[in-house]
């Protein structure tokens, strides 16, 4: 269980929270540190290494080195929780077929919209974003990404979950794991996008 954030921290991660729920994005530093007052974006860069060594934040790297914010666990309480669809299993590995059925699953309140749906992950492909084997992903609905962005990707039919990198010359999936390749999209695969990564979940109330 983790442990109590202190006046600052929680006031700082409660601006990411409500920024990613009205805009389905992160907040960029200059915009937390023009809302919170920060006199430099290295005060900013302490908090999310900070809250990003307590388990609350990951960064996913993106175009020049830049990093966009996810957040890792949402609170629920009793009066937030409500479900969304269970749609099978997603890869952090090698594609595997996604598995639709009708189970659902326990979901604060703010993220229900009819373009989410979760998934749960099996592989570690992608460990370095703290998305584990076992997690839920909460993805909403979309054909489209900006590069960096991690994405539930249809590759012939089969689903996985990689960081979408467009190439001048083809698309490239990116694991967050050395120890898997990067998935190059050939010209001749069924290849689409279906979903964008809103949250990963550890641990949900059944």
């Amino acid at each position: 269980m983790m442990k109590p954030l202190s006046y600052k921290l929680k006031k700082f991660l409660d601006f990411i929270k409500h920024h990613t729920l009205k805009y389905d994005n992160a907040p960029s530093y200059e915009e937390i540190m023009d809302h919170l007052g920060f006199a430099s974006l290295g005060t900013v860069n302490w908090y999310v290494k900070t809250l990003e060594e307590k388990g609350h934040l990951s960064r996913i790297k993106g175009p020049n080195g830049k990093r966009a914010l996810i957040l890792n666990h949402i609170e629920q309480t009793a009066t937030t929780i409500s479900r969304l669809p269970l749609m099978g299993l997603i890869a952090a590995g090698e594609p595997i077929e996604a598995l639709e059925n009708p189970e659902t699953v326990d979901v604060p309140q703010s993220l229900i919209h009819p373009d989410n749906y979760v998934l749960q992950v099996k592989g570690d492909s992608m460990i370095e974003e703290q998305i584990r084997d076992g997690d839920f992903i909460v993805a909403k609905k979309s054909s489209t990404a900006r590069s960096g962005q991690i994405v539930v990707a249809l590759i012939n039919g089969e689903a996985t979950l990689k960081c979408y990198v467009p190439k001048p010359n083809g698309i490239e999936l990116h694991p967050r794991n050395p120890n898997y390749p990067i998935i190059k999209i050939d010209p001749l695969d069924d290849f689409s996008i279906n979903g964008v990564l809103l949250y990963s979940f550890r641990n949900y109330l059944n």
